[in-house]
């Protein structure tokens, strides 16, 4: 009998899927911020532990909880403990990791640039708007009268 009525008393499983209603959804999501951040700051003071939450909002808003003086220092301690053992364990990998951000950021470059040229062609129009019209327009003003002037000289000689 007493089995059963503490099994009663309890709240029982949770599924664990997204909760449809939206003011449902809020309300647990209050609920369930509030008892996190309170077992944060309880394993920081019962165990000494340095602890830090963060917690986004779906509507980006920042909830935060840090048992040291800075958040900033726990996250480059984070940091440091994570990525300096990456470092130190695989430095190849972090190597090809370089080389492959390395080669994203000049990819990037490469097209940025044929796209300025196919607009300096008069190219691709389309996308741009009336201040990077006029910008390309300027430009291409100050480029002719370069010409011009490089021209002029030439036939003078």
């Amino acid at each position: 009998q007493k089995k059963k009525a503490i099994k009663e008393m309890g709240r029982g499983r949770v599924e664990l899927k997204r909760i449809e209603k939206k003011i449902n959804r809020q309300v647990t999501f209050s609920k369930r911020r509030n008892g996190l951040l309170k077992k944060a700051y309880e394993l920081s003071v019962l165990c000494d532990a340095e602890v830090a939450l963060i917690i986004f909002s779906n509507r980006g808003k920042l909830y935060e909880f840090c048992s040291s003086s800075s958040m900033l220092q726990t996250l480059e301690k984070y940091h440091k403990c994570s990525y300096g053992l990456l470092n130190a364990s695989q430095p190849a990998v972090r190597e090809d990791e370089d080389m492959y951000h390395e080669y994203l950021r000049l990819k990037a470059r490469v097209e940025v640039l044929q796209r300025s040229q196919r607009n300096m062609l008069g190219e691709d129009l389309g996308p741009l708007n009336t201040k990077e019209l006029d910008q390309l327009e300027h430009q291409l003003e100050i480029s002719l009268r370069q010409i011009r002037s490089t021209k002029v000289i030439n036939q003078t000689r």
